[in-house]
């Protein structure tokens, strides 16, 4: 993989970052903004990403300098896939790690040919409530403020589109899965609406973004090797 210059950078470059398991999508961003001012000499120029990723989920993000940021809706509009591995037999506030188990569900019921057997039900256009702790906006504040301050918080569905879903090996309580979406899916969502309909519950446990539209995760950069490239491996991080 290529460096780049400072003029390469400030007429628009994409880039693709394995975004690291715990950094936010911001913090990311900032890295890489950190790394090419601090390679290049470049003072100001414009960067953004396509497609947020939460801190606990990890992989492919976008990131657009210079005119390609004109490019983020169109990359935000591509489909995405992910892999990932949810927990049946309980929730959570959050429908992942980032709040502790609320309430338990049997999962004995469960075999293979059941798990199969609701794929059906969450392929093609289908409807889904964003998740509560989502940065989503209701009058102005961020949905996971609102959920944190204990309000009580009325989500309308929305229609989103699964082009593709596989659902296991089910080795119980773990659900291995895979899923190719149109943009506004929420997976924590999928997740937790793939619980109820196993007559359970379920949680994320695990999420990576392996492509977005043509780009795949196979062709991003690590963190690391990035400032390599630039000159930077010895820098201490000042990004976060």
């Amino acid at each position: 993989m290529k460096s780049w210059s400072a003029e390469e950078i400030l007429n628009g470059q994409v880039l693709l970052l394995d975004k690291p398991l715990g950094w936010t999508s911001f913090q990311a961003v900032n890295a890489v903004k950190w790394s090419l001012r601090k390679a290049l000499g470049l003072k100001k120029f414009k960067i953004g990403h396509a497609g947020t990723l939460d801190p606990l989920a990890s992989g492919l993000l976008v990131i657009c300098t210079g005119k390609m940021t004109k490019q983020i809706d169109t990359f935000q509009g591509q489909t995405k896939t992910y892999t990932g591995v949810m927990k049946l037999g309980a929730t959570t506030p959050s429908y992942d790690l980032e709040t502790p188990i609320d309430h338990t569900y049997p999962t004995e019921h469960i075999d293979q040919p059941m798990v199969e057997g609701v794929i059906p039900q969450f392929t093609g256009t289908i409807w889904q409530k964003p998740p509560v702790f989502s940065a989503l906006k209701k009058e102005g504040q961020r949905l996971y403020e609102l959920a944190r301050q204990g309000a009580e918080v009325e989500i309308p569905a929305r229609q989103i589109h699964i082009y593709e879903l596989e659902l296991g090996p089910w080795a119980a309580p773990e659900l291995p899965f895979s899923v190719q979406c149109s943009k506004g899916t929420y997976i924590r969502s999928l997740a937790f609406d793939i619980g109820a309909a196993l007559h359970s519950g379920a949680h994320l446990t695990e999420l990576r973004r392996t492509q977005i539209g043509d780009f795949s995760v196979e062709a991003a950069w690590q963190i690391e090797d990035l400032k390599k490239s630039l000159g930077l491996a010895d820098e201490p991080e000042k990004n976060r």
